[in-house]
């Protein structure tokens, strides 16, 4: 069987690695992005120079219609889709929750959930049995994430929770639905929230003594897309370095 997968956020970062990884092990990739086509088209053309099929697409996955776009297109592309990763997610610079403005959580509460459930719920119309979601959330969602980033921490704390439950739902179909909670992670993502060499501050903090590296949490989320986690649904693995 062919296998489909949509990455969104693919351009950069998790969303980079992961399309990279699963490009070479066979499947089809959509690198989903919204502003960075320069990024996703790179991305394209690695997997194409290994073999592999890709193509790029933008949408912005929180709005609906261009997150149907999205699935129209890959599917007219590729075929059936089979697989989805839902990492797309923003973040604003570093606050306290009483210097975060009404606009930014709403914004980012709005954005990276409303992302996963509209991904989420074009798959399950599509997948049959043997098909697989993951949806990228958080250590955040664990640790509230205080002083610097709690709406993005609650936004990730929910995208928990529709993962539990949409997992219970399709588990009769033979959907599979699991999450990955990556930590202190080596991304450009850590610049968008104000402090580039976060990661580095931090290491010492983590158990392993150190950051982790997009291509970890990669390799967790394809083995939870992949048929050795055939019995693997509603679970969390957290890429946290023991965090």
């Amino acid at each position: 069987m062919n296998k489909v997968v949509i990455v969104t956020g693919g351009g950069r970062g998790i969303g980079a690695a992961t399309s990279l990884l699963l490009g070479e092990k066979g499947y089809a990739v959509c690198v989903n992005y919204r502003n960075r086509k320069d990024d996703a088209e790179q991305v394209v053309a690695k997997i194409q120079s290994n073999g592999g099929q890709a193509f790029a697409f933008a949408a912005d996955v929180s709005i609906e219609t261009e997150v149907i776009e999205l699935f129209a297109a890959t599917e007219q592309k590729f075929g059936p889709i089979t697989h989805l990763v839902n990492n797309a997610g923003i973040l604003f610079h570093q606050s306290r929750l009483a210097d975060i403005s009404l606009e930014r959580f709403n914004k980012v509460i709005t954005t990276n959930i409303s992302s996963c459930f509209l991904c989420c719920r074009e798959a399950i119309k599509r997948m049959k049995n043997g098909d697989a979601i993951v949806n990228v959330s958080s250590g955040a969602a664990r640790t509230g994430s205080p002083n610097e980033y709690i709406d993005y921490a609650a936004s990730k704390g929910a995208i928990d929770t529709l993962t539990k439950g949409l997992s219970l739902e399709v588990a009769k179909q033979g959907i599979r639905v699991n999450c990955v909670r990556p930590g202190l992670i080596y991304t450009e993502m850590h610049a968008d929230g104000g402090e580039p060499n976060r990661v580095d501050r931090l290491s010492g903090n983590v158990p392993l003594q150190r950051g982790g590296t997009a291509l970890e949490v990669a390799n967790s989320i394809a083995w939870l897309l992949s048929d050795e986690a055939s019995f693997v649904t509603g679970t969390f693995i957290d890429v946290t370095g023991g965090n």
